[in-house]
Protein backbone atom coordinates (compact mmCIF):
# COMPACT_ATOMS: atom_id res chain seq x y z
CA UNK A 1 0.00 0.00 0.00
CA UNK A 2 2.98 2.51 0.80
CA UNK A 3 4.83 1.61 -2.29
CA UNK A 4 1.57 2.21 -4.01
CA UNK A 5 1.13 5.51 -2.34
CA UNK A 6 4.69 6.69 -3.19
CA UNK A 7 4.16 5.81 -6.94
CA UNK A 8 0.88 7.95 -7.25
CA UNK A 9 2.40 10.78 -5.51
CA UNK A 10 5.53 10.10 -8.14
CA UNK A 11 3.02 10.19 -11.23
CA UNK A 12 1.52 13.62 -9.71
CA UNK A 13 4.51 14.90 -9.37
CA UNK A 14 5.06 14.28 -13.13
CA UNK A 15 1.74 15.73 -14.10
CA UNK A 16 2.21 18.85 -12.19
CA UNK A 17 2.47 21.88 -13.91
CA UNK A 18 5.37 24.17 -12.49
CA UNK A 19 6.29 26.71 -15.24
CA UNK A 20 3.05 28.32 -17.05
CA UNK A 21 2.70 30.72 -19.37
CA UNK A 22 -0.56 32.59 -19.66
CA UNK A 23 -1.27 34.39 -22.93
CA UNK A 24 -4.18 36.50 -21.61
CA UNK A 25 -5.51 38.64 -18.64
CA UNK A 26 -8.17 37.02 -17.78
CA UNK A 27 -6.31 33.27 -17.78
CA UNK A 28 -3.42 35.28 -15.61
CA UNK A 29 -6.40 36.31 -13.46
CA UNK A 30 -7.64 33.28 -12.86
CA UNK A 31 -4.41 31.29 -11.92
CA UNK A 32 -3.60 34.25 -9.55
CA UNK A 33 -7.28 33.98 -8.10
CA UNK A 34 -6.47 29.94 -7.66
CA UNK A 35 -3.47 30.79 -5.62
CA UNK A 36 -1.07 29.42 -8.66
CA UNK A 37 0.67 32.96 -9.32
CA UNK A 38 3.72 31.94 -8.45
CA UNK A 39 3.76 29.18 -11.18
CA UNK A 40 3.12 31.97 -13.91
CA UNK A 41 6.57 32.16 -15.39
CA UNK A 42 5.61 35.07 -18.10
CA UNK A 43 2.15 36.61 -18.89
CA UNK A 44 1.57 39.17 -21.48
CA UNK A 45 1.89 43.11 -21.54
CA UNK A 46 -2.12 43.58 -21.40
CA UNK A 47 -2.12 41.23 -17.93
CA UNK A 48 -1.49 43.80 -15.02
CA UNK A 49 -3.98 42.49 -12.31
CA UNK A 50 -2.98 41.48 -9.99
CA UNK A 51 0.03 43.84 -9.33
CA UNK A 52 2.24 40.41 -9.50
CA UNK A 53 1.52 40.23 -12.84
CA UNK A 54 3.44 43.33 -13.94
CA UNK A 55 6.58 41.64 -12.85
CA UNK A 56 6.26 38.67 -14.61
CA UNK A 57 8.43 37.97 -17.69
CA UNK A 58 6.23 39.47 -21.16
CA UNK A 59 6.36 37.64 -24.20
CA UNK A 60 4.16 40.21 -26.14
CA UNK A 61 0.84 41.30 -26.83
CA UNK A 62 -2.76 39.43 -26.95
CA UNK A 63 -2.82 38.37 -30.29
CA UNK A 64 0.73 38.18 -31.22
CA UNK A 65 3.11 36.82 -28.58
CA UNK A 66 6.46 36.50 -29.32
CA UNK A 67 7.43 32.40 -30.43
CA UNK A 68 10.81 32.79 -30.02
CA UNK A 69 10.70 33.94 -26.20
CA UNK A 70 8.06 31.20 -25.15
CA UNK A 71 10.62 28.76 -26.38
CA UNK A 72 13.86 29.99 -24.65
CA UNK A 73 11.63 30.16 -21.23
CA UNK A 74 10.62 26.39 -21.47
CA UNK A 75 7.28 26.33 -20.01
CA UNK A 76 5.94 23.40 -19.13
CA UNK A 77 2.14 24.67 -20.54
CA UNK A 78 0.91 27.35 -22.07
CA UNK A 79 -2.42 28.44 -21.40
CA UNK A 80 -4.32 30.70 -24.19
CA UNK A 81 -7.77 31.93 -25.37
CA UNK A 82 -9.64 30.20 -28.77
CA UNK A 83 -8.79 33.43 -31.03
CA UNK A 84 -5.38 32.46 -31.35
CA UNK A 85 -5.16 28.58 -33.08
CA UNK A 86 -2.72 29.86 -35.71
CA UNK A 87 -0.22 30.09 -32.42
CA UNK A 88 -1.68 26.71 -30.61
CA UNK A 89 -0.51 24.82 -33.81
CA UNK A 90 2.75 26.91 -33.89
CA UNK A 91 3.31 25.59 -30.51
CA UNK A 92 2.73 21.65 -30.88
CA UNK A 93 5.02 21.64 -33.91
CA UNK A 94 7.34 22.72 -31.20
CA UNK A 95 6.52 19.92 -28.57
CA UNK A 96 5.24 22.69 -26.06
CA UNK A 97 2.11 21.15 -24.77
CA UNK A 98 -0.60 24.05 -24.60
CA UNK A 99 -4.56 24.46 -23.79
CA UNK A 100 -6.89 26.29 -25.07
CA UNK A 101 -10.04 27.99 -22.91
CA UNK A 102 -13.08 30.01 -24.21
CA UNK A 103 -14.28 33.08 -22.25
CA UNK A 104 -17.00 33.84 -24.20
CA UNK A 105 -20.13 32.89 -22.35
CA UNK A 106 -21.29 32.52 -18.42
CA UNK A 107 -20.78 29.10 -19.13
CA UNK A 108 -17.25 29.13 -21.15
CA UNK A 109 -16.10 30.93 -17.52
CA UNK A 110 -16.97 28.52 -15.20
CA UNK A 111 -15.81 25.57 -17.69
CA UNK A 112 -12.34 27.43 -17.89
CA UNK A 113 -11.80 28.03 -14.33
CA UNK A 114 -12.46 24.56 -13.34
CA UNK A 115 -10.41 23.06 -16.00
CA UNK A 116 -7.51 25.38 -14.98
CA UNK A 117 -8.01 24.45 -11.21
CA UNK A 118 -8.07 20.85 -12.04
CA UNK A 119 -5.07 21.40 -14.18
CA UNK A 120 -3.18 23.45 -11.36
CA UNK A 121 -4.11 21.00 -8.13
CA UNK A 122 -6.75 23.67 -7.58
CA UNK A 123 -9.95 22.23 -7.93
CA UNK A 124 -11.56 22.94 -4.29
CA UNK A 125 -10.49 26.98 -4.85
CA UNK A 126 -11.65 26.56 -8.50
CA UNK A 127 -14.88 25.33 -7.30
CA UNK A 128 -15.48 27.75 -5.05
CA UNK A 129 -15.00 30.63 -7.42
CA UNK A 130 -17.40 28.74 -9.71
CA UNK A 131 -20.00 28.19 -6.96
CA UNK A 132 -19.67 32.43 -5.93
CA UNK A 133 -20.47 33.53 -9.08
CA UNK A 134 -23.45 31.29 -9.44
CA UNK A 135 -24.39 32.93 -6.47
CA UNK A 136 -24.02 36.38 -7.56
CA UNK A 137 -25.88 35.43 -10.70
CA UNK A 138 -28.60 33.99 -9.22
CA UNK A 139 -29.21 37.15 -7.20
CA UNK A 140 -29.73 39.42 -10.24
CA UNK A 141 -33.37 37.82 -10.60
CA UNK A 142 -36.74 39.43 -9.66
CA UNK A 143 -35.08 42.82 -8.86
CA UNK A 144 -36.82 44.46 -12.32
CA UNK A 145 -38.11 42.10 -14.87
CA UNK A 146 -39.16 42.79 -18.80
CA UNK A 147 -36.65 45.58 -19.82
CA UNK A 148 -34.37 46.53 -22.47
CA UNK A 149 -30.74 46.66 -21.43
CA UNK A 150 -27.76 47.58 -23.41
CA UNK A 151 -24.45 46.89 -22.76
CA UNK A 152 -21.99 49.33 -24.29
CA UNK A 153 -18.01 48.63 -24.35
CA UNK A 154 -15.77 52.00 -24.74
CA UNK A 155 -15.63 55.35 -23.63
CA UNK A 156 -17.68 57.17 -26.44
CA UNK A 157 -17.59 61.28 -25.60
CA UNK A 158 -20.15 61.44 -29.11
CA UNK A 159 -23.00 59.27 -29.24
CA UNK A 160 -22.50 58.89 -33.84
CA UNK A 161 -20.92 56.22 -34.99
CA UNK A 162 -18.93 52.82 -34.00
CA UNK A 163 -20.23 52.23 -30.54
CA UNK A 164 -19.60 48.44 -29.76
CA UNK A 165 -22.49 46.74 -27.81
CA UNK A 166 -22.56 43.62 -26.21
CA UNK A 167 -24.51 41.22 -29.12
CA UNK A 168 -25.60 37.44 -28.52
CA UNK A 169 -23.18 34.82 -27.51
CA UNK A 170 -21.46 36.97 -25.21
CA UNK A 171 -21.70 36.82 -21.35
CA UNK A 172 -23.26 39.58 -20.91
CA UNK A 173 -26.39 38.69 -22.66
CA UNK A 174 -26.26 35.47 -20.59
CA UNK A 175 -26.11 38.43 -17.12
CA UNK A 176 -29.04 40.15 -18.85
CA UNK A 177 -31.00 36.91 -19.42
CA UNK A 178 -30.65 35.82 -15.54
CA UNK A 179 -31.52 39.06 -14.29
CA UNK A 180 -34.81 38.16 -16.05
CA UNK A 181 -34.54 40.90 -18.55
CA UNK A 182 -33.74 41.01 -22.34
CA UNK A 183 -30.84 42.38 -24.31
CA UNK A 184 -32.27 45.86 -25.87
CA UNK A 185 -30.06 44.87 -29.52
CA UNK A 186 -31.35 41.75 -30.60
CA UNK A 187 -29.20 40.30 -33.24
CA UNK A 188 -27.89 36.90 -34.54
CA UNK A 189 -23.97 38.21 -34.98
CA UNK A 190 -21.58 37.06 -32.24
CA UNK A 191 -19.51 38.97 -30.56
CA UNK A 192 -19.69 43.20 -30.54
CA UNK A 193 -21.85 44.54 -32.95
CA UNK A 194 -21.51 48.26 -33.68
CA UNK A 195 -23.98 50.53 -33.59
CA UNK A 196 -24.81 54.52 -34.47
CA UNK A 197 -27.25 56.41 -33.04
CA UNK A 198 -30.08 55.80 -35.44
CA UNK A 199 -29.21 52.24 -34.52
CA UNK A 200 -29.52 53.08 -31.04
CA UNK A 201 -32.25 55.32 -31.13
CA UNK A 202 -34.14 52.08 -32.93
CA UNK A 203 -33.29 49.93 -29.70
CA UNK A 204 -34.69 52.31 -27.33
CA UNK A 205 -33.46 50.33 -24.33
CA UNK A 206 -34.67 50.78 -20.88
CA UNK A 207 -31.17 50.61 -18.90
CA UNK A 208 -27.45 51.25 -20.53
CA UNK A 209 -24.64 50.41 -18.91
CA UNK A 210 -21.39 51.91 -20.37
CA UNK A 211 -17.80 49.50 -19.74
CA UNK A 212 -15.51 52.06 -19.70
CA UNK A 213 -12.01 49.93 -18.28
CA UNK A 214 -9.71 52.90 -18.66
CA UNK A 215 -12.03 55.79 -17.89
CA UNK A 216 -9.28 56.83 -15.30
CA UNK A 217 -6.15 56.64 -17.59
CA UNK A 218 -8.11 58.62 -19.96
CA UNK A 219 -8.60 60.92 -17.20
CA UNK A 220 -12.67 60.53 -18.06
CA UNK A 221 -15.40 60.94 -15.23
CA UNK A 222 -18.62 59.26 -15.21
CA UNK A 223 -20.53 62.40 -15.65
CA UNK A 224 -18.59 63.13 -18.84
CA UNK A 225 -19.58 59.39 -20.21
CA UNK A 226 -23.02 60.04 -19.00
CA UNK A 227 -23.71 63.25 -20.61
CA UNK A 228 -24.16 62.22 -24.80
CA UNK A 229 -26.40 59.74 -23.79
CA UNK A 230 -28.60 62.03 -21.98
CA UNK A 231 -29.40 64.10 -25.54
CA UNK A 232 -30.73 60.65 -26.87
CA UNK A 233 -34.87 60.23 -27.40
CA UNK A 234 -34.88 56.86 -25.54
CA UNK A 235 -36.31 55.52 -22.25
CA UNK A 236 -33.08 55.41 -20.37
CA UNK A 237 -32.28 58.55 -21.16
CA UNK A 238 -35.63 60.04 -20.04
CA UNK A 239 -35.47 57.51 -16.14
CA UNK A 240 -31.66 58.68 -16.20
CA UNK A 241 -31.18 55.30 -16.18
CA UNK A 242 -27.46 55.24 -17.59
CA UNK A 243 -24.50 53.82 -15.32
CA UNK A 244 -21.18 53.58 -15.76
CA UNK A 245 -18.62 50.73 -14.81
CA UNK A 246 -15.31 52.64 -14.78
CA UNK A 247 -12.78 49.71 -13.13
CA UNK A 248 -10.00 47.68 -15.33
CA UNK A 249 -12.37 44.33 -14.75
CA UNK A 250 -15.23 45.83 -16.94
CA UNK A 251 -14.01 43.71 -19.27
CA UNK A 252 -12.15 40.70 -18.37
CA UNK A 253 -13.88 37.20 -17.67
CA UNK A 254 -11.86 36.24 -15.06
CA UNK A 255 -13.20 35.51 -11.33
CA UNK A 256 -13.40 39.44 -10.84
CA UNK A 257 -16.49 38.74 -12.78
CA UNK A 258 -17.90 39.09 -9.70
CA UNK A 259 -17.24 42.48 -9.50
CA UNK A 260 -19.44 43.37 -12.39
CA UNK A 261 -22.02 41.01 -11.12
CA UNK A 262 -22.07 43.12 -7.84
CA UNK A 263 -22.61 46.52 -10.14
CA UNK A 264 -25.19 44.73 -12.40
CA UNK A 265 -27.44 44.05 -8.87
CA UNK A 266 -26.50 47.86 -7.73
CA UNK A 267 -27.62 49.26 -11.04
CA UNK A 268 -30.62 47.12 -10.87
CA UNK A 269 -31.64 47.78 -7.56
CA UNK A 270 -31.48 51.83 -8.43
CA UNK A 271 -34.24 51.15 -11.59
CA UNK A 272 -36.40 49.23 -8.56
CA UNK A 273 -36.46 52.36 -6.35
CA UNK A 274 -37.02 54.40 -8.97
CA UNK A 275 -40.15 52.69 -10.27
CA UNK A 276 -41.24 51.69 -6.55
CA UNK A 277 -40.92 55.61 -5.82
CA UNK A 278 -43.20 56.49 -9.02
CA UNK A 279 -45.79 53.66 -7.86
CA UNK A 280 -46.03 55.56 -4.56
CA UNK A 281 -46.46 58.55 -5.78
CA UNK A 282 -48.75 58.14 -8.87
CA UNK A 283 -53.04 58.19 -7.53
CA UNK A 284 -54.81 55.47 -8.00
Amino acid sequence: MRLLWISLLLVSQLWAYERVIALSPAINEIIFALGSGEKIIANTTFCTYPPKSQKKEKVGGFFAPNIEKIVALQPDIVLLQSHNHKLQKQLKSLGIKSQVSRVETFADIRTTILSIGKLLEKEYQAQSIVKSLDKKLSNLAHIVQNKKILIVIGHNLKIEKRIFVAGQNLYFDDIIKASGNQNAFQTTRKGQPILNRENIIATNPDIVILLAPYMKKKNLTKKMLIDPWLDLPISASKDKNIYVVGEPYAGIPSDRLAFLLDDFRGFLKEVRAKVDKVSISSPD
